[in-house]
């Protein structure tokens, strides 16, 4: 199995000292640990993500079209890629259509990497994980030249949607290439969109950083909200964070960290999009056209795939 590696386990202890001490911990540490990839793995296979198992699976029937320009061989990097299960299904169908795929799956997390590199491993595609934390610029623009062009870039699972997905999408944008292709996911709005992670398997996964140090659920107060990302009309923000009941102490390699009693930790985030603002969000501001347009079963999840507008 081959990992290069951007960002360093000490790098992420000593960033989620920071982020807890500044009461904010981003996206990536709720995948960092064990247990954190453990409750992320049972969210995602909770029914009410079963839709983008389903969305996926139809695009992989779409394969050799999707990569029909490109020359013999694809290049697949999934950013976020988790532990590589949205994409399986495309892998194994690519295989297929094109004479030989190699797989670069980027994320932060250790063990979800590891987990994308042995399945794709075990279906035979030359593989390279790369460790990095997608939400910094530069490695972004590293993880986007692991391969020459034509590639292939997955943002699959609601990944777009744990980032600021306007920064995020011009940031892709830029380094795509006019053969290349962006296939991005997301979680459609709908009136009781807060349910899908306000479950007891969404409540684990956002607990699991804070149950690493020792804190409780009972200890306070974990609060889903929904919120209007006022920027354009149909962008929605999942967010999520913890309220102290009592004071709390936990001892990191950093040193020790007190919450007082009311003060309040914000977690990540998930975006959810109407379709009108899912499309506005490719075309009108990352400047990408949109080739084909998919949707789940139940239309709770938009999938599209994308070039770069020349």
């Amino acid at each position: 199995m081959k990992i290069e590696v951007l960002l360093t386990e000490t790098e992420i202890a000593d960033e989620f000292h920071e982020s807890l001490t500044a009461r904010d911990l981003p996206e990536k540490f709720f995948y960092w640990t064990p247990l954190s990839a453990r409750c992320w793995l049972a969210l995602a296979n909770d029914p009410d993500f079963e839709g983008l198992t389903q969305v996926w699976k139809r695009l992989a029937s779409k394969a050799g079209e999707i990569t029909e320009h490109m020359s013999r061989s694809v290049a697949v990097v999934s950013l976020g890629a988790g532990d590589g299960a949205r994409e399986e299904h495309l892998l194994n169908a690519l295989q297929t259509a094109r004479p030989a795929v190699e797989y670069f799956p980027v994320d932060a997390s250790q063990p979800l990497l590891e987990a994308a590199c042995a399945r794709a491993e075990d279906a035979e595609v030359q593989t390279l994980g790369i460790k990095a934390d997608i939400s910094s610029p530069a490695h972004l623009v590293l993880a986007a030249d692991a391969s020459e062009s034509p590639k292939l870039f997955l943002l699959a699972g609601n990944t777009l949607g744990a980032f600021d997905p306007l920064d995020m999408l011009r940031s892709i944008s830029q380094s795509l290439r006019p053969d290349d292709r962006l296939i991005v996911d997301g979680l459609v709005h709908r009136e009781d969109v807060v349910s899908c992670y306000d479950s007891p398997a969404g409540r684990r996964f956002a607990f699991a950083p804070l149950s690493r140090i020792g804190f409780l659920e009972s200890d306070g107060k974990l609060r889903f909200e929904e919120k209007r990302d006022q920027r354009h009309a149909g962008l929605y923000l999942i967010t999520r964070s913890f309220q102290a009941d009592g004071d709390l102490s936990a001892e990191l390699s950093g040193g020790k960290i007190l919450v007082q009693r009311g003060e309040r930790i914000s977690m990540n985030f998930s975006y959810a999009y109407t379709p009108e603002a899912f499309r506005w969000l490719l075309e009108q501001h990352a400047g990408l056209k949109v080739i084909q347009e998919l949707y789940s079963p139940f239309n709770e999840f938009i999938l599209a795939v994308c070039a770069k507008a020349r």
